[in-house]
C-alpha cells in the first residue's frame, strides 16, 4: 500500500532518493469483502467462521470489513495516514464527501471549485455519476449535471450559506445560513416551500434526520433546535453548549443518539428518548470544527480540531487518563433523567493529521476509509492499521515531524521530496483527467465525411510487413484524363460526323471536365440509342457510369454539431477542430423534464 522508495536514507546512499514512477498507493477492498460474504452467517449462529485476527502479518489475508464486526469499533479506528492528496491550484478545502457508492471522493474548496479523487487510487478524476447541489457565501444554490454543466441557479439567502442537508428519500434540501434561517426546498422544482425561524444569531449548521421528519439546526446563539418540517415549528430547544456551534448531525444508523459540537472545545451526544446529553467528549484544546459518525458502528464518533488534530472516541468506553474520575453513563444511574453527563476521552489520537484547522471529515460508505479536509490545502486519507503493524503509531502525524525525525521514523529531507512526489502525481493525473476537455489537432479527412480520419495506407490484407501502398492525400488527387477528340474515334468518317453536327441532328458536347469537380451529367432526357454502335460523343461518360444527380448536403442528422463546413475544406479553424455548443442550463432541464424526471414529487 506504500510507495517504495530507493533507500533515501542508509548505509549506502547512492544517487539519495529516486521516485518509481507509474507507482501509487491503492487500496483494494474486494478481497475482504469476498472474504465476509463468503463465510457469514446469521448473527444468531454466532460469530463468524473466520479465526479472529491476531497481530501478526499472516493475519492481512483474513481481514474482514468493518461491517463484518459490528461488536468491535476499535478495530476499525483510522490510525494510519494512507495518501495525500493536492489541487494544482492550492485553495483551503472547506468540504469533503464520499459519493454513495464510495467510488470517488467530491471535495470543494474555498476558490469554489470541485475535484474528484479515486476512491481506490486517490488520483485526479473528472467522472461524475449523481446529480449535486451546491451552495456560495453569496447565498446562491446551483444545481449541476453528472457533467458538471450548471443547470440551474437560485438565490436561497442573501448571506453565506453555512449548511445544507437532503431528506431521506431525497426530493427536498434544507439550508442554513448567515441571516438566523432555515429555508426548505423542492428538490425537483427547485421551489422555496418554507422558512423556519426561531435562531437569535447566525445559523451555522443543519441536519435532516435519516429516516424522520426531524430537522436539526446549531447556531451562533449557543442553542440546538429541533424543527419540524412539515409546519416549521421548533419543536424543542437544546441547552449545554456554552460557544458557537459548528456542527449537528444525528447517528445515521439508529437516529437515536445526536452528535453536537462547538467552540467550547467539547462535543455531546444528546439521547433523542431523553432530550438530554448524554456524553461529553473531551480532550480538544482548541475549538472543535467538526465531527462525523461511523457508518456501521454507531458508537465510534470523529472530531476535528482547529489546531489540526483528529480524535476518535468509543462511546461505550471512557478511556479515563490517569488521575482522573472515572464518571457513569446515566442508563447505569438510579435517575437517568437527573444524572450528569459521562465524560469520554479520546480512544485514539492524531495530534498532527493538519497543519491547519481540519474543517470537513467523512467516512467512506464501508467503512474504512476516512478522508479529511483542512485549511491547509491537503485532503487526506485513513485507514485502519493491518495486523501487525506498529510503526504507524509512531510516525510523523502522532508524534510531530520534530520527534518522528530524533526518532528515525521520518527525514525532512525524504519528506520534502515525498511532497514532491506527490505534487508531480497529482499534475500528471490532472493532465491525463482532462485530456477529454482539450480539443485534438486536425487531421487530414476524407472528402464529404466531416470528421473521420483519413486512413494512412490501404491494407489489402496480403501484407504483413507495412508494405502497403500509402494513398494519395485526398484535397489533391488528380482530375480524370478527359475522353478522346472525335479525330480519333474508330468506325465512322470525320467528314460525316462534322455533317451531323453543323445540320442539328446531334447535340453539341458538353464542356470537358474542369479540374476538382469531376465530369458533368448528361443533359436531362438524352438518348444514347441515336449514336451510332461504338461512337460516344466527347466528354460524355459511357452509359453505365453515368453518376446519380447530387444530393443537397444541410449537414449530418444524428451527429450534433457537425455540419456541411466542418470537413477538411472548412476555413478559419486552423488546427483545431472545433465542438458544437453545449446546451443551456434551461434546455439541458426541460430536456430531462420530457424525460419524466423532475416533473412530479416522488
Amino acid at each position: 500500500m506504500d510507495r517504495d522508495y530507493q533507500n533515501p536514507y542508509g548505509g549506502n546512499f547512492e544517487g539519495g532518493y529516486r521516485r518509481q514512477s507509474g507507482k501509487r498507493a491503492v487500496t483494494d477492498y474486494s478481497s475482504s469483502m469476498v472474504q465476509w460474504m463468503r463465510n457469514r452467517q446469521p448473527r444468531y449462529k454466532g460469530a463468524s467462521k473466520v479465526e479472529m485476527e491476531r497481530p501478526s502479518p499472516s493475519y492481512i489475508a483474513d481481514m474482514l470489513p468493518p461491517i463484518a464486526k459490528p461488536h468491535s469499533p476499535a478495530d476499525t479506528i483510522p490510525a494510519k495516514h494512507l495518501h495525500s492528496s493536492l489541487n494544482k491550484a492550492r485553495h483551503a478545502i472547506n468540504v469533503v464527501k464520499w459519493t454513495p457508492e464510495g467510488r470517488r471522493l467530491l471535495t470543494g474548496s474555498y476558490s469554489g471549485e470541485f475535484t474528484l479523487w479515486n476512491g481506490t487510487a486517490f488520483n485526479f478524476e473528472t467522472i461524475m455519476q449523481d446529480w449535486l447541489i451546491s451552495a456560495c457565501n453569496d447565498g446562491v444554490i446551483k444545481y449541476w449535471q453528472p457533467n458538471f454543466n450548471n443547470v440551474k441557479a437560485i438565490q436561497a439567502h442573501h448571506d453565506p450559506i453555512r449548511g445544507m442537508a437532503f431528506s431521506p428519500n431525497d426530493t427536498k434540501f434544507v439550508t442554513a445560513s448567515d441571516d438566523a434561517t432555515l429555508k426548505i426546498f423542492d428538490f425537483s422544482g427547485g421551489v422555496e416551500e418554507s422558512t423556519l425561524t426561531g435562531h437569535n444569531w447566525d445559523a451555522k449548521s443543519v441536519d435532516w434526520h435519516p429516516s424522520k421528519g426531524l430537522l436539526v439546526s446549531g447556531s451562533k446563539d449557543h442553542q440546538v433546535k429541533l424543527w419540524d418540517p412539515r409546519t416549521g415549528r421548533c419543536l424543542t430547544t437544546l441547552h449545554g453548549h456554552k460557544n458557537t456551534l459548528t456542527r449537528t448531525l444525528f447517528e445515521p444508523l439508529r437516529g437515536q443518539l445526536l452528535a453536537t459540537c462547538g467552540r467550547d472545545q467539547v462535543a455531546r451526544i444528546f439521547d433523542l428518548r431523553m432530550m438530554r446529553d448524554i456524553c461529553l467528549l473531551r480532550g480538544h484544546e482548541k475549538e472543535v470544527s467538526t465531527l462525523t459518525w461511523h457508518p456501521s458502528h454507531t458508537c465510534l464518533l470523529s472530531t476535528g480540531g482547529n489546531d489540526g488534530s483528529i480524535f476518535h472516541y468509543l462511546l461505550n468506553e471512557s478511556n479515563t487518563p490517569p488521575n482522573t474520575t472515572t464518571t457513569i453513563p446515566p442508563y447505569d444511574s438510579a435517575d437517568p433523567a437527573n444524572a450528569p453527563a459521562q465524560t469520554i476521552y479520546p480512544a485514539h489520537r492524531l495530534q498532527h493529521a493538519h497543519d491547519a484547522p481540519v474543517w470537513s471529515l467523512d467516512w467512506h460508505p464501508l467503512g474504512h476509509i476516512l478522508a479529511s479536509g483542512s485549511n491547509d490545502r491537503v485532503t487526506r486519507f485513513w485507514t485502519r492499521a493491518r495486523p501487525g503493524e506498529t510503526d504507524c503509531f509512531n510516525d510523523r502525524w502522532h508524534i510531530g515531524e520534530a520527534a518522528a525525525e530524533s526518532q528515525g521514523t521520518w527525514h525532512r529531507r525524504a519528506g520534502g521530496f515525498s511532497m514532491r512526489d506527490e505534487e508531480e502525481l497529482e499534475i500528471e493525473d490532472e493532465a491525463n483527467g482532462l485530456v477529454d476537455q482539450t480539443m485534438p489537432s486536425r487531421q487530414s479527412m476524407l472528402p464529404g465525411l466531416p470528421g473521420l480520419a483519413q486512413p494512412n495506407s490501404l491494407n489489402d490484407g496480403t501484407s504483413v510487413g507495412g508494405a502497403q501502398k500509402p494513398l494519395p492525400p485526398a484535397g489533391n488527387l488528380p482530375p480524370p484524363p478527359p475522353f478522346p477528340l472525335p479525330d480519333g474515334l474508330p468506325g465512322i468518317d470525320p467528314a460525316k460526323f462534322a455533317e451531323l453536327l453543323a445540320g442539328g441532328k446531334l447535340p453539341p458536347p458538353p464542356p470537358l471536365a474542369v479540374p476538382g469537380q469531376g465530369l458533368p451529367p448528361p443533359p436531362p432526357n438524352f438518348d444514347f440509342s441515336k449514336f451510332p454502335p461504338g461512337m460516344i460523343p466527347p466528354g460524355f461518360p459511357p452509359p453505365e457510369l453515368v453518376p446519380p444527380p447530387p444530393l443537397p448536403v444541410t449537414g449530418f442528422q444524428g451527429l450534433p454539431g457537425i455540419g456541411p463546413g466542418d470537413g477538411a475544406g472548412g476555413s478559419g479553424g486552423g488546427s483545431v477542430r472545433r465542438r458544437g455548443p453545449l446546451p443551456s442550463q434551461q434546455e439541458s432541464l426541460k430536456e430531462e423534464q420530457r424525460k419524466g424526471k423532475y416533473r412530479a414529487i416522488r
